[in-house]
């Protein structure tokens, strides 16, 4: 009997103002170090995918939001090329937030910049960039294919 895949579930945080999206240059770390992302982590054990959101922009940015106060916008089911089940990555957005955002990671992110939400960098992480058009068209859900 087969076993069931296990997913990895990856949570993102999409901020918007003006028009213009919040990245981080990656720095440091083990995928797309120098690539624009969407702030990102992922779940913990035990852990519910609106407190992992609200973690990570505490850990990452230094702003409170409460898990009430996060739409989930859009989610990304990755198909691997190992065969098994890929990942699932949410993109929430924050209806509300208290604090000022800062890089609260610099070991890990280079650098913040506000970029126009139709003017990406060419350098933007692959799914997020697709995640971002996909939000813009108004799609809940897309799969992207990495074994190809």
């Amino acid at each position: 009997m087969a076993h069931p895949p296990t997913l990895v579930v990856g949570v993102h945080l999409v901020v918007v103002e003006d028009g213009r999206v919040l990245l981080g240059r990656r720095k440091g770390t083990s995928y797309a170090d120098g690539l624009w992302h969407v702030p990102a982590g992922h779940m913990e054990p035990r852990e519910s995918v609106t407190r992992a959101m609200a973690r990570e922009a505490d850990e990452e940015l230094g702003i409170t939001i409460a898990e009430r106060d996060l739409d989930l916008l859009h989610t990304v089911h990755h198909l691997d090329h190992d065969g098994g089940g890929g990942r699932l990555q949410l993109f929430f957005r924050p209806a509300h937030y208290t604090g000022r955002i800062t890089n609260r990671e610099p070991d890990k992110c280079h650098e913040l910049h506000w970029w126009p939400l139709d003017a990406l960098p060419g350098t933007t992480v692959r799914y997020a960039a697709h995640a971002l058009g996909e939000i813009a068209r108004g799609n809940p859900l897309s799969v992207v294919d990495r074994r190809r």
